[in-house]
């Protein structure tokens, strides 16, 4: 029997995403559009499926009607008979407020989780860009007799200060601290000049990790999150390791991306353009699923001169007609018009957007049921986008739809 019968997955994907915005303010985070036709979420979920985690409770909370949806279209009914992909709102089941911190999102749902059989609860964050096999991590925690394990990531001190919570650990992988953001990272033992990063990743044995959620959650001085209070507090009186991430992505470098920040989510839409991308959508023995809206295949039409339709080093949805325009560099979601003797360069569109003829578009993302007037410009006077548009600090300009058109579904 699959050792993942035993584990239950808890993954939190009530992130409001601020850093985002304005992608998040209609969304949350988990829910916001990633290489045309996925959501990030997806890549957590594939990665559950991939693994054989078929038991999972997603968490949500903040503005997340197109997440529930997503995830009730398209991940219901990948689940076998006694399996599930399961959404769970705030209940205030156990308590009267919403969410308080990671810990506190799981504890909330304690009767949840606690009514499966399951051995082990592996909790998860919907907000990265990954390839991992959790069975393999259980695997690991199973055979060391850990209480908590917890998957780390080789990064560099400079990409961890100030960003990431830092594992400390002896050669054997049990962990000795815990630093919280640090300014001066502590330096691996395992891996010479590096660092070791927390995934926000965790295993836990079920019968540890539901008395320690209660007693934080009667901790008056606890933040109730996972890594300021759950972990310290483990690895001073109990087995905790870690776990060294393995990428199923199959390159040369590990990949995984937080894509809390407007450029780092624009580079990492950006990459998938490249001819060996370093994120293979393509791998066939890691599929990526998702949810996808019924539509004919992408149309180039036109082929008079100084009006082709064409995309190069581009990714284009179903539905979409890039008419007599040239699309490069650019990622496309599907049901996109690109009208006539348009330039889109180096850019996101999102579904439903209408781009009028001899519209210039380049470093920009533009979100769902966008309209562009004819002779629109982006991206090639910030002052005047900013003006108009979100403009990030190294100058992607993020236009979103007007208010008025804030019922219109996903």
């Amino acid at each position: 029997m699959s050792l993942m019968k035993s584990a239950i997955g808890v993954l939190l994907a009530g992130g409001q995403g601020e850093r985002l915005w304005p992608l998040t303010r209609d969304r949350a985070k988990p829910a916001v559009p990633f290489g045309a036709i996925y959501r990030i979420i997806d890549i957590t979920l594939s990665n559950c499926l991939n693994s054989n985690l078929r038991r999972v409770f997603v968490l949500t909370q903040y503005k997340a009607l197109s997440l529930n949806r997503h995830v009730r279209r398209g991940w219901s009914s990948l689940m076998g008979v006694g399996d599930f992909i399961e959404i769970l709102p705030p209940q205030m089941r156990v308590s009267a407020h919403w969410y308080l911190g990671t810990a506190d999102a799981v504890y909330q749902n304690i009767y949840s989780i606690g009514s499966e059989q399951s051995s082990y609860v592996i909790i998860l964050s919907g907000d990265h860009i990954y390839k991992m096999n959790y069975e393999r991590m259980l695997q690991q925690h199973v055979d060391s007799g850990a209480d908590v394990t917890v998957a780390t990531v080789e990064v560099t001190p400079e990409d961890a200060a100030h960003k990431f919570g830092v594992i400390e650990t002896d050669k054997e992988g049990r962990i000795l601290g815990f630093q919280e953001k640090p300014a001066v990272p502590k330096l691996s033992v395992r891996h010479p000049g590096k660092v070791d990063a927390s995934m926000g990743i965790y295993i836990f044995n079920t019968q540890f990790l539901l008395p320690a959620l209660i007693a934080d959650a009667e901790d008056a001085n606890s933040s109730h999150d996972f890594g300021h209070d759950i972990l310290p507090k483990t690895i001073a009186n109990f087995r905790a390791y870690a776990y060294n991430f393995r990428d199923e992505n199959k390159q040369e470098t590990l990949y995984w991306r937080d894509v809390g920040t407007l450029e780092a989510y624009y580079d990492a839409n950006m990459d998938l353009v490249n001819v060996s991308p370093v994120f293979n959508l393509y791998d066939k023995s890691w599929p990526l699923k998702t949810w996808e809206q019924q539509y004919p295949p992408a149309k180039f039409v036109f082929a008079d001169p100084g009006r082709t339709g064409t995309a190069v080093d581009s990714i284009v949805a179903a539905g979409s007609i890039i008419s007599g325009s040239r699309v490069s560099g650019s990622v496309v979601g599907y049901d996109v018009r690109v009208n006539s003797y348009c330039e889109v360069e180096d850019s996101i569109i999102y579904n439903h957007v209408n781009i009028g003829r001899h519209s210039r578009i380049r470093r920009a993302i533009i979100d769902r049921h966008v309209k562009l007037p004819e002779h629109t410009e982006i991206g090639y006077d910030l002052e005047e986008d900013r003006k108009r548009y979100h403009v990030s600090e190294r100058g992607v300009v993020v236009v979103v739809r007007d208010e008025s058109m804030l019922e219109e579904p996903e």
